[in-house]
């Protein structure tokens, strides 16, 4: 299935908040007027940009139209969909994994897929005829490693697990020393998901970038976020402070397919300047998806 069929159907409840709202202002337009354009900042208020973002890109908007002369229903469509475009769009290269082995690190609050998400990009790679090696970093939530050990035996994947109360960079340690003897193109990490002492999520996360740095120098690495898009704002305040403790490369957005407010993806990309790499639609395994910008939002917006 295409991506734009895939996210149009992953994203049915975002598009019946924010589509169909949209879709009733454009049907019943009647002039670019200061009612149009507050109308237009409230549902993308409501849509999770946030109400600095939703007011500058409505300005923009009034600026557009102005500056060009629009005046029909699609000229002014068609110009907020450039509006949002340019807040996700970045230099960014894309993933980044043509090292062997290259790392992946995922780190995200307990609760946001983050496992699952392993699982799902455990089967795409693997599927592309990688050798995939699974690192099961958080040594703290009770069956953790026992839930990654189900998607390793699922996709075909190699696991590397410690006793519960490990120490996660030795884990991490021995998972390199095991993908260098089995020829293992990549190696996904797992990490525990704790914001409670952000000291200690620092210096864990720190002490796990040293062993990658000092045993695989050289190497390609992704750091990425997992966040729940059904949180809204408050995955804003978790990729705050998840910058702040770790090299963040990219973002993961899950259960898209289960929240009306798919703006939180415009929020973080224009806070954070963090480029989205992949969106969880739905629970299948081939539900997590790479991200195309402009198709997101010809999901939404059409």
């Amino acid at each position: 299935m295409a991506f734009f069929d895939k996210i149009k159907q992953g994203l049915s409840k975002t598009r019946k908040n924010i589509s169909v709202q949209l879709q009733s202002m454009f049907d019943s337009f009647t002039g670019a007027n200061d009612e149009f354009f507050e109308e237009l900042e409230e549902t993308l208020i409501m849509a999770d940009l946030g109400a600095e973002l939703a007011l500058r890109s409505v300005d923009h908007l009034r600026e557009f139209t102005r500056q060009r002369g629009l005046r029909g229903a699609e000229e002014l469509r068609e110009a907020l969909a450039e509006i949002l475009l340019e807040i996700l769009q970045s230099d960014d290269q894309g993933v980044k994994l043509n090292t062997k082995p290259s790392v992946i690190l995922m780190i995200g609050v307990n609760g946001v897929g983050k496992t699952t998400t392993i699982g799902k990009l455990a089967m795409r790679f693997t599927k592309e005829g990688k050798r995939v090696l699974l690192c099961a970093g958080d040594t703290f939530r009770a069956a953790a490693a026992e839930q990654l050990s189900v998607w390793a035996k699922r996709t075909g994947a190699d696991i590397v697990r410690h006793e519960e109360g490990s120490d996660p960079a030795s884990v991490v340690f021995d998972a390199i020393s095991a993908a260098k003897a089995r020829g293992a193109d990549i190696i996904i990490c797992d990490t525990a998901g704790r914001l409670h002492n952000k000291q200690n999520l620092m210096n864990e996360l720190a002490k796990i970038s040293r062993i990658i740095d000092r045993e695989l120098p050289g190497a390609d690495r992704e750091t990425l976020l997992v966040l729940d898009a059904t949180t809204g704002q408050n995955g804003l305040i978790q990729a705050k402070q998840f910058k702040e403790a770790a090299g963040v490369s990219g973002l993961v957005l899950t259960k898209l397919d289960g929240t009306a407010r798919g703006g939180i993806v415009f929020a973080i990309a224009d806070e954070l300047g963090l480029p989205v790499r992949y969106v969880g639609v739905g629970e299948q395994a081939d539900d997590l998806i790479d991200f195309e910008p402009r198709e997101f939002i010809d999901a939404l917006l059409r």
